[in-house]
């Protein structure tokens, strides 16, 4: 999928993309509710629920694009919903039992770095350089946000391996997303996943992988699924539908920032001097690497060009 040129669709695709990761940033202050929920469960439960919610938005006829896959695109998707969901949530909750939350959060924050040069490569085509200088200030102002912290081997690698699966979320499905559409997409996926992380836990867990969540459980895995999966999956894949891949996880800066805005409301966390100065950093970056300003530098030669009555 080729990325789309600056343009009508391409505000709206920015859009998009910030909305959707600003509810991924939201979302840690759920994740806070459940860290003495069962893992594997909570994501069984989060994902299937997600997927009867985006049954009914896919439409009839939706057998018809799944019908028509081939082997190697439903590998894809499978590795869409292992490696860049259950796999990402699981390698981020082992990174923490060793390392403090912010050392996998750096790792993540990168993840625009990677796909800028990764995803291009993979096209066989140049990487854009306003593109990767963005995504580099984008990784620097999300470092700045959440700073670093102590951390052991096991934690690196496990941040390393969270790091991996934001990418794959985002490289993995681009083949995939103009057969299905961003909802059948969304929808697929997380019943894949709800699978995936069920064979996981019996796995794990036996029979007790999942139990009654408690008040504050239940609606903690209800915004993950309702609003997260399903509004976030969804406007995600649109927003990378209209901008591409590289640009579209430019947005994922903004994860961290959302997440430092959010915490103090719980008591988790606090927002001073630095997370500011970091938050402006991956605002500049989200910026440059989208083409913002080249937009915005385009729309005003117009404005002058009509001004004077110039073709």
């Amino acid at each position: 999928m080729k990325a789309t040129s600056p343009g009508a669709s391409a505000p709206a695709g920015m859009l998009l993309a910030a909305f959707a990761c600003v509810l991924v940033g939201a979302s840690f202050t759920a994740n806070s509710v459940l860290g003495d929920y069962p893992y594997a469960g909570g994501q069984a439960l989060r994902y299937g629920l997600a997927c009867l919610l985006l049954l009914p938005l896919v439409g009839r006829g939706a057998a018809a694009p799944l019908r028509a896959l081939t082997p190697r695109q439903w590998g894809r998707l499978a590795a869409v919903a292992g490696v860049g969901m259950v796999g990402f949530n699981l390698s981020v909750i082992a990174a923490e039992r060793t390392a403090e939350p912010a050392v996998p959060g750096v790792f993540v924050g990168c993840a625009p770095v990677v796909v800028a040069v990764l995803f291009p490569l993979l096209s066989r085509r140049r990487p854009a350089r306003p593109v990767v200088y963005g995504a580099l200030l984008v990784a620097v102002g999300a470092f700045t946000v959440q700073g670093w912290g102590r951390t052991d081997a096991a934690g690196l690698g496990w941040s390393v391996a969270a790091l991996v699966g934001e990418v794959g979320f985002a490289v993995l499905a681009v083949p995939v997303l103009r057969p299905l559409g961003p909802r059948l997409l969304s929808a697929t996926v997380a019943g894949l996943a709800a699978i995936e992380s069920t064979i996981a836990g019996l796995v794990l867990d036996g029979a007790d992988f999942v139990r009654v969540p408690t008040g504050e459980e239940a609606l903690a895995l209800g915004w993950q699924a309702a609003v997260v999966t399903v509004v976030g999956f969804i406007c995600w894949y649109m927003g990378m539908q209209r901008i591409g891949a590289e640009r579209a996880t430019l947005f994922s800066g903004l994860i961290p920032v959302a997440a430092a805005l959010t915490a103090p409301l719980v008591g988790t966390g606090a927002y001073g001097p630095a997370q500011a100065a970091g938050s402006l950093l991956v605002g500049a970056g989200v910026a440059l690497g989208s083409g913002a300003f080249r937009a915005r530098r385009a729309a005003r030669r117009i404005a002058e060009r009509e001004l004077v009555g110039t073709p």
